[in-house]
């Protein structure tokens, strides 16, 4: 067996667990985006792919992913991690279950990204299956494409540092997808945005992605070593350049300056970053979370018209994605078009952007289609309209409540439902015990 180097491992180790928070913070995010009454459904849908995309990833999404395979997908070689207990990961000095560890979460996170497509609408069973079979049959693949020894992507030179078009560009066209089959919210008129109910808790999730994205880009490297603090130091300046472009686009257009905004501007920007991380310099960075951010920022206006994206899912992580894949084949200090590079290494970007684009969305289409002939992935209208939200209805508790009983058991989430029902928990719907069922 290869030496462990004990740097590299320490170092892997502190960022998967900051990719782990990712999670949590993008949950502070989205919740602090909906209507108060669906704070937990919310929170759930990003929270639950902790569970329900870490076992299937273990299983077999990671064998498809980084096994040696074709060029489309990977083999059966680490079914059940199989064969990697005590063994060092190829061309890496850590241990192959820390690099398992460290590729779950990014799975874990680009699920929860998607739900923020479907929030206060789609059936919390359905989105639980829908992402179980997407980290097997979109995801892996993709990351195969991309990172996975032999992958077409990969031998087609195309440059992805930590995930543009793996994770983001992947999750932001499925969001689009499911927002687009799944259809208008009922609840408000399709050219409407809903105010954020909780701009604090939109700052704190958007300071803990910061925060974790530093592990996401810095961990990318696989080492403690330049290439990590490259990237670290890449990905705070893209975010700052973005988040200062955008608040001024913001205070052009419509006279303010927006908190929301600026926590928006800067996720674009470290969305940007993120393929090219470890291959710009720190004034490229600079230069791609600026053009980036006035690149992605008129697709906000855009996608209000076509389709109810209700947390702009598909703008914040599909669009800036491919505008960051797109913008690497520039400022990439090796092969980039701005360092006498040619276009070869962007035409690679393009075509690898947009075979991911096209596959994820088919994929998630082909997915999302099955899973309705079976299951309805909409919540009854009726829930759905209902001011004081699904939390109570699906979750059998409030975000909000009052605190006079424990909602911390299962016989105190049927004390919710029954305090509701007789009209008494101010912010739940009154037949929630009697719908439950029907809502999850």
């Amino acid at each position: 067996m290869a030496a462990v180097d004990a740097g590299n491992t320490a170092w892997l180790l502190c960022s998967t667990a900051l990719v782990l928070l990712m999670t949590p913070g993008l949950a502070f995010f989205y919740r602090g985006l909906v209507n108060s009454g669906n704070v937990l459904n919310t929170m759930m849908m990003s929270l639950i792919s902790m569970g329900v995309v870490a076992i299937p990833w273990c299983l077999l999404g990671f064998s498809l992913a980084f096994g040696t395979g074709s060029p489309l997908i990977g083999d059966f070689a680490y079914i059940g991690l199989h064969g990697l207990e005590d063994s060092v990961w190829p061309e890496t000095a850590v241990p192959a279950l820390l690099f398992v560890a460290f590729q779950m979460a990014f799975a874990i996170i680009g699920a929860a990204i998607i739900s923020g497509a479907v929030v206060e609408r789609m059936r919390f069973s359905a989105y639980i299956i829908f992402i179980f079979l997407w980290s097997l049959v979109v995801y892996a693949p993709v990351c195969h494409w991309v990172w996975g020894p032999g992958g077409w992507i990969d031998e087609l030179g195309a440059k992805d540092f930590a995930g543009g078009t793996v994770v983001h560009e992947c999750t932001g066209t499925t969001a689009f997808v499911l927002a687009a089959l799944l259809g208008p919210g009922r609840a408000r008129a399709h050219t409407e945005k809903a105010q954020p109910h909780s701009v604090p808790f939109v700052i704190l999730g958007g300071a803990l992605l910061w925060f974790g994205w530093l592990g996401f880009n810095g961990g990318s490297a696989l080492a403690a070593d330049f290439t990590a603090a490259l990237a670290v130091l890449n990905t705070c300046l893209a975010a700052a350049a973005s988040l200062v472009v955008w608040v001024a686009l913001v205070r052009v257009q419509h006279r303010y300056v927006s908190a929301v905004g600026a926590v928006t501007g800067f996720v674009v920007g470290l969305v940007i970053i993120t393929p090219a991380a470890g291959f710009v310099t720190p004034m490229g960075a600079m230069v791609m979370g600026a053009v980036g951010c006035c690149l992605a920022y008129p697709a906000f206006q855009l996608e209000i018209r076509w389709v109810d994206d209700r947390l702009d899912a598909f703008v914040c992580h599909g669009v800036s994605g491919f505008i960051g894949t797109l913008l690497t084949g520039v400022f990439a200090t090796d092969g980039g078009l701005a360092y006498g590079g040619g276009f070869q290494l962007l035409g690679a970007q393009i075509a690898g952007g947009l075979a991911t684009a096209a596959y994820s969305a088919l994929a998630s289409g082909a997915l999302f289609w099955a899973i309705s002939r079976c299951f309805s992935m909409r919540v009854p209208e009726e829930h759905e309209c209902h001011c004081n939200g699904l939390d109570c209805i699906v979750h059998g508790e409030s975000a909000y409540g009052d605190g006079a009983f424990s909602t911390s058991t299962k016989a105190g989430s049927a004390q919710v439902a029954a305090k509701a029902s007789q009209g008494s928990l101010g912010n739940a719907c009154e037949a929630c015990e009697s719908a439950a069922g029907e809502a999850v």
